[in-house]
């Protein structure tokens, strides 16, 4: 099984309302339930707060079953909604959801690692750093995640995605978003086998914050379209 980490607060949980067509399951494109089961991948994939939906994962794991149509792919997601990129370290704890996201993603990574092996990882967070605080350590945190990361999937190259942090002309980003969205870039930049995935031209679902149903699809291909970018320069 091709494994696929999905990680970040809740715009990689999924905010979007689920319709139809969220919900057709796929025979090569599962997912790892909250009880450790590989089940079709339907949305919510996520399960970290009671109004998880669809996010990028779902749509990430559609497009890479139908470049490779030998490919079992399963997403492991781990994400939780409103965690600061200080609860992913271990012993990390998110007050709000009474959970350790780091440790609980790693538990997660070594389950899945009897199924497959890993080939990417997606990072979609930010939001709840945006202050002077947060700004300042974020890079280094960041580069320490993605290192952390690696090693316990197992995939010391893994293709790292970090997605842009919404933005919508009704709420202008804050100048702490803004700085974050800056680090994304450069650390994907400055990163071997990482890249930027672009939220531009994504709609929100009417709170100025999370992605629409339709928006957390098209980032999901974006997500994949990047990833296979990077598949193209290793083979080059």
């Amino acid at each position: 099984m091709q494994l696929v980490l999905l990680a970040g607060q809740s715009n990689m949980a999924g905010r979007g309302t689920v319709e139809a067509e969220d919900r057709v399951p796929h025979p090569r494109v599962l997912m790892l339930d909250r009880d450790g089961r590989w089940i079709p991948a339907v949305d919510p994939v996520h399960f970290d707060k009671p109004i998880a939906g669809v996010g990028p994962g779902r749509s990430f794991g559609l497009a890479l079953a139908a470049r490779d149509t030998t490919a079992v792919v399963g997403l492991v997601p781990t994400a939780v909604g409103g965690s600061s990129i200080r609860a992913w370290v271990p012993a990390g704890y998110d007050s709000a959801t009474r959970t350790h996201p780091y440790d609980d993603a790693v538990a997660r990574i070594r389950l899945a690692r009897s199924s497959g092996a890993f080939v990417a990882i997606l990072w979609h967070q930010g939001e709840s750093d945006g202050d002077a605080r947060g700004v300042a350590e974020y890079e280094g945190r960041l580069r320490e995640l993605i290192a952390r990361l690696r090693a316990e999937t197992g995939a010391p190259n893994a293709p790292f995605l970090i997605g842009e942090l919404g933005h919508f002309p009704e709420k202008p980003w804050t100048p702490g978003r803004a700085a974050i969205d800056s680090i994304h870039r450069l650390v994907a930049a400055t990163t071997p086998n990482a890249a930027y995935v672009s939220a531009e031209g994504l709609t929100h679902r009417g709170d100025t914050l999370h992605f629409s149903s339709a928006a957390a699809r098209e980032l999901g291909r974006r997500y994949a379209a990047a990833y296979a970018r990077l598949e193209s320069v290793e083979r080059h």
